[in-house]
């Protein structure tokens, strides 16, 4: 696994990013709507990557956000005004090391697949430690109920676990989380949307088990639930 890392930049050829308007409605109606993101929130990113999200929370007004990564050669490109937001670091030494108040909101964004499904149940358990009384994890990540997600899931010899809408509820389950809600990454002009939407709804006539989500990438929400049972792992 080393070996692909040791390569990653080179796959992913890292450009400083531009925050420009487009982006900023994507950012707002995929994330900061549902998640009912506010500026007063304490939010951390985990690998953040090349800080485009960092930007977006900069531009939104949010006093306290930070970004951690594991890959050093990502310093060089996230941009100057949220370069003091950014930090090389393993998601648990920065947990062990952050000493401020929980955390409102968690994004990791291409991110959860990266681990192993009980690797990742040690990330959530861990977060959830974290976690505001009302806080919230944003995840997004490839969709493998869906043929359109396995290029994205596959496209990565670092991705190790395949996620669907059942299974991501399984694992806030097992987290002692509560799953609000799972909603689709959209991609591609409102023309190809519409016509996306169309196939999926003469597939999910056509065939006997359609997916819940057909796109390619889907969201997932998180929530701390004070009235959730605990968890067998949750000790």
């Amino acid at each position: 696994m080393s070996t692909f890392y040791d390569s990653y930049a080179a796959t992913k050829a890292y450009t400083t990013p531009d925050l420009n308007a487009k982006h900023i409605k994507r950012f707002t109606d995929e994330v900061c709507t549902p998640a009912d993101v506010r500026p007063t929130m304490r939010c951390l990113e985990i690998g953040c990557g090349t800080g485009h999200f960092l930007s977006f929370l900069d531009h939104m007004g949010v006093g306290d956000f930070q970004g951690i990564d594991l890959d050093p050669a990502l310093a060089d490109v996230i941009p100057a005004h949220v370069k003091n937001r950014f930090q090389v670091a393993d998601v648990h030494d920065f947990l062990k090391s952050d000493s401020g108040a929980p955390f409102e909101r968690i994004f990791m964004f291409d991110v959860f697949e990266h681990f192993t499904k009980e690797d990742g149940l040690a990330l959530l358990l861990a977060l959830k430690k974290r976690l505001s009384k009302n806080g919230k994890i944003v995840l997004k990540m490839p969709n493998a109920g869906s043929p359109w997600g396995l290029q994205f899931q596959f496209g990565d010899l670092t991705h190790l676990t395949g996620y669907t809408t059942d299974s991501i509820r399984q694992m806030s389950i097992a987290a002692g989380l509560r799953l609000e809600r799972c909603y689709p990454h959209l991609l591609g002009s409102r023309g190809r949307r519409r016509t996306d939407a169309l196939v999926q709804a003469i597939l999910n006539k056509l065939i006997a088990s359609p997916p819940e989500i057909w796109e390619g990438n889907f969201y997932a929400i998180l929530s701390a639930d004070p009235s959730a049972e605990k968890a067998p792992h949750d000790v």
